[in-house]
């Protein structure tokens, strides 16, 4: 997540700027000061009643991903898997993601262990991890200087200053270690404020950025890899510019993609649409994910997940409360401020097999 941005419906705008407004975007969703990286004392308060997860009945309910554990009462965004699915990094963070850091976990059974700060991970702002499909690379953004001694990455909007976004990486050693980080060189780390990228197989690499083209909002790029490096990027066409479009997860073979936006029909400041390739390589018209993956609340940073229709989403979703309620004492208020929903970002995971398959994907 990015500048103070993206969204912060109530509470970030990189979103609801969804990084919709080209000014107030909460998370990041914003070529503004990452909003939806971005939460006011103010908005810290609206986040404590925050609508109960929307039940459908035309499709499975979507459940917290590891309660307690991965998904806590502090900010996590951007899960992504190894191949076999038994180890997840994602993005841990404070309400105002001023402190950003990228955790491991790794499944044993059904449990996951204790998250760790990940080895290429810990000094600088970093955030929104992404592996390659075959997980030798795994892509990051950050605001450590590109090159060794120099400053770090700052962005600009709307007269505040804010740690801005290169792309960087690290490669798998035949010895299971990470290598350390790499900074991606040219057109594509042009500017600083670029967020979550996304690979597919063949390498092409998918991302949210502000630049020249992009209209007032963010817009998805893809830069088609070029040998041992990236062509420029090119804008995704998806539509109307004014629309601020986020968080691009690929599926590895390109026949679709999900991301985070709002394309007037939002529930909230920020929600999670899909749009399918044709064969002539042309995107069809967004369309908004239903089954319950979306809410009233906040939701960005989509990722599709290793098995089949399996999504991840980062969501402000939080505790249905409703007054009267039974008095709280001091023990009873903590443990529910102190939970994972008591408003903060938290990681879901949801089944969209059956969309897919309504377009003609089965694997």
């Amino acid at each position: 997540m990015g500048p103070p941005d993206e969204w912060h419906g109530c509470v970030r705008m990189r979103v609801a700027s969804l990084r919709a407004s080209p000014v107030v975007p909460i998370r990041s969703l914003e070529p503004r000061m990452p909003a939806y990286r971005v939460l006011s004392a103010a908005v810290l308060c609206c986040l404590l009643v925050i609508p109960s997860l929307p039940v459908h009945a035309d499709s499975a309910k979507g459940e917290l991903f590891a309660p307690g554990v991965i998904s806590s009462a502090l900010q996590e965004t951007s899960a992504t898997f190894t191949p076999d699915g038994d180890t997840v990094y994602f993005m841990r963070s404070d309400f105002a993601e001023a402190n950003t850091t990228i955790l491991e976990s790794h499944r044993s059974g059904h449990a996951w262990s204790t998250p760790v700060v990940a080895p290429f991970s810990g000094e600088w702002h970093d955030s929104e991890p992404a592996l390659s499909p075959d997980g030798k690379r795994l892509y990051f953004v950050s605001n450590r200087p590109p090159a060794p001694g120099g400053a770090p990455v700052t962005a600009e909007m709307n007269g505040q200053h804010f740690p801005g976004t290169n792309l960087w990486y690290v490669e798998r050693g035949r010895d299971g270690r990470w290598s350390a980080p790499l900074h991606v060189d040219g057109e594509l780390n042009r500017g600083a404020m670029l967020y979550n990228p996304s690979i597919a197989n063949n390498g092409d690499l998918y991302f949210s950025a502000h630049r020249d083209d992009s209209g007032s909002a963010y817009q998805i790029y893809v830069a088609h890899r070029n040998g041992a490096g990236y062509s420029n990027p090119e804008r995704v066409d998806l539509g109307d510019v004014t629309h601020n479009r986020m968080d691009p997860g690929i599926d590895p073979e390109q026949r679709f993609l999900v991301y985070a936006g709002n394309e007037g029909d939002s529930l909230g400041s920020a929600d999670i649409y899909i749009a399918f390739r044709d064969k002539d390589g042309r995107w069809s018209k967004p369309e908004h994910l239903g089954g319950g993956v979306n809410s009233p609340a906040l939701e960005n940073a989509p990722v599709l997940g290793r098995a089949f229709g399996e999504l991840y989403v980062a969501s402000q979703r939080g505790a249905d409360v409703k007054f009267p309620k039974p008095r709280d004492d001091y023990a009873s208020m903590m443990k529910t401020l102190e939970s994972p929903l008591n408003g903060s970002r938290n990681i879901w995971r949801f089944d969209i097999s059956d969309v897919l398959r309504a377009h003609g994907i089965t694997r």
